[in-house]
């Protein structure tokens, strides 16, 4: 059974992703991208579906363990009465081949080590042949295969579909497996010698993070979470997936379990938007580059989100042989998201855009042509009704926060005309931007209670109404902005932490967001609203809020979507980008507080 979701820690090689559990469990690892069908999915399932253990003997909880400094290795120890034993894995960044390495390394004593290899292609759903070939084990089936090489003197054998290592291992001693995956018509696999890469990979790590720009009081956390954000990122084309899991539930037993492997535009814009902060320019350009590439054709198509490559097919179906993490059904491949009109978009995009000009980063023709394109769209369309930055799966929507991005983004286009002097609608744009503001003023606002709604007509209170301040659509000292804060506040208060709006579904009936049930506390939404905490004059709340935030934390600094205060246990997808992100961009607006 898989553990809890913060139990597991995260390594990558910037194209795909694993989770590595405390018990030593590589319980989800997709190949040779985070959007392909997973070999191991234990996470989803039970160790059935595939999983690769590598831990003492007698099993159980690694004793401590940690990134080795500011890099995406892990080091788990155990400590047993014979001995102590470490287990260090990373992910190489990939010349031909993905690999995973494992290395066993004794600490002090003797230690008897036992490693199960379950491979399940498929999202867990079919078990390969599998051969042996000198040092190797070769697992076939269909398009798949992977190597597992084993060092001579590891007794290795074949049990119940089981890939089994057994062997002892002494203090000083060091015992490197390495598992290659490659198209199954490919003969051999290539070696690597596990130290060497080792070394590369550290070196490729901490020379990356030695950019990093903060330097206040959470430089930790916020250096972990860039860290994390960038390990996000599929490096061939700059794409940054939302997180490199699917169907985490926010939920315990329930339906609102979705598919995160894939590039939403409002995700990688956000997440540029910290790395920028952060000083990681590099990825910036790369980014622009697959914005360019995803997007092209005419802007009416624009999809919320896309694959790792810029592909637009994502259909959405469900695995039924899965049943889910922790009975949590239906595990979902691909997302649905990409056929709703989400009209935030665009803002985020263009706010990205004026980022990366205020950093330096020079405006090319094409981007100026690229948001030309986009302000048409959004200037002709901003009145009608979305799913909004929720994605609910009800009827659409006049949603506020969609409509003060559509301010935003055309606040931010005239910025960038003003900055560069390149040719614009200018006269458009301020007369789309007042247009904008006047009617969200006009119905976006409840004047009985004084307080900004979820959507036009409604009553429901929203926490992404907190971006009325944090876009400047109006002023902090603003009545209506204070009010707003406070009933967030108070009204979507969860344990301390922030729902994301006031979900009205129950187990037998659908909500208006289309779905049964509640979630937890939505974490960048507590983020958020620390962030207007301390833009609304209150410094030492909004530190107090993110502090707490931070603290929910695993061990490792990793956070995923969601939190449930009354079990104390994270939900949804981890680690998630959205809520790193939050507490970078959190993290420098405090710093500047």
């Amino acid at each position: 059974m898989a553990g809890l979701i913060e139990d597991y820690a995260l390594i990558g090689d910037l194209e795909t992703a694993a989770l590595v559990g405390r018990d030593g469990s590589v319980d989800w690892l997709c190949l040779p991208r985070f959007d392909s069908p997973s070999c191991f999915a234990a996470l989803l399932g039970s160790d059935a579906h595939g999983g690769w253990r590598i831990s003492p003997a007698g099993g159980g909880p690694c004793t401590e363990r940690r990134y080795r400094g500011d890099t995406l290795v892990l080091e788990s120890d155990w400590h047993t009465p014979t001995g102590s034993v470490r287990v260090t894995d990373f992910m190489p960044r990939r010349h031909r081949a993905p690999q995973l390495v494992r290395i066993v390394e004794g600490l002090t004593g003797e230690v008897a080590v036992r490693g199960e290899l379950r491979l399940r292609f498929n999202n867990g759903r079919v078990a390969p042949w599998v051969r042996r070939t000198g040092h190797h084990r070769v697992a076939v089936a269909g398009p798949d295969s992977a190597w597992l090489r084993v060092p001579p003197g590891v007794h290795t054998f074949g049990e119940d579909g089981t890939t089994v290592s057994e062997f002892t291992v002494h203090a000083g001693q060091r015992v490197p497996f390495t598992l290659t995956w490659q198209p199954s018509h490919v003969t051999a696999a290539p070696r690597a010698d596990a130290e060497r890469v080792l070394t590369g990979t550290l070196e490729y790590w901490r020379h990356w993070a030695a950019a990093c720009r903060y330097q206040g009081e959470w430089q930790a956390q916020v250096l972990r979470s860039l860290i994390t954000l960038k390990a996000l990122t599929y490096g061939p084309t700059g794409g940054i997936v939302a997180a490199p899991t699917t169907s985490l539930p926010e939920v315990i037993g329930g339906e609102r379990n979705w598919d995160y492997r894939f590039c939403w535009l409002r995700d990688s814009s956000l997440t540029l938007s910290a790395l920028l902060r952060g000083g990681f320019r590099e990825e910036a350009a790369a980014w622009h580059t697959w914005l360019l590439r995803a997007i092209a054709g005419d802007p009416g198509d624009l999809q919320t989100v896309y694959g790792v490559a810029g592909e637009r097919g994502l259909p959405e179906t469900t695995a039924p042989w899965l049943p889910g993490y922790q009975g949590s059904s239906p595990v979902r491949l691909g997302n649905a998201a990409m056929h709703q009109l989400q009209l935030d978009i665009y803002g985020e995009v263009v706010d990205t855009l004026q980022l990366a000009l205020a950093a330096g980063l020079p405006m090319e023709r094409k981007v100026w042509r690229l948001l030309l394109a986009l302000m048409d769209f959004l200037e002709k369309h901003w009145r009608e009704p979305d799913e909004g930055l929720w994605e609910i799966r009800g009827e659409r929507r006049h949603f506020v926060h969609s409509k003060v991005m559509a301010w935003a983004a055309a606040d931010r286009a005239l910025k960038m005309a003003e900055a560069t002097g390149l040719p614009a609608p200018v006269e458009r744009w301020r007369t789309m931007r007042a247009d904008v503001r006047a009617d969200v003023l006009a119905h976006g606002y409840d004047s009985g209670r004084g307080v900004f709604v979820q959507h036009y007509g409604g009553r429901e209170l929203d926490a992404a109404t907190l971006f009325v301040v944090k876009t400047g659509f109006l002023p902090p000292d603003d009545a209506r902005v204070i009010r707003t804060v406070d009933a967030v506040r108070t009204v979507l208060d969860h344990g301390g932490f922030v729902r994301r709006y006031q979900a009205t579904g129950t187990d037998r009936r659908p909500g208006a967001d289309g779905l049964h049930g509640t979630e937890g506390a939505f974490l960048a939404c507590s983020f958020w609203l620390a962030d207007a905490l301390a833009m609304t004059g209150r410094p030492a709340e909004a530190r107090d809020l993110f502090g707490r935030v931070v603290a929910l934390g695993n061990d490792l600094g990793l956070l995923s979507e969601e939190y449930d205060p009354v079990a104390r246990r994270q939900l949804g997808n981890t680690p998630q980008a959205f809520t790193h992100v939050a507490l970078v961009n959190t993290a420098f607006a405090l710093a500047d507080s």
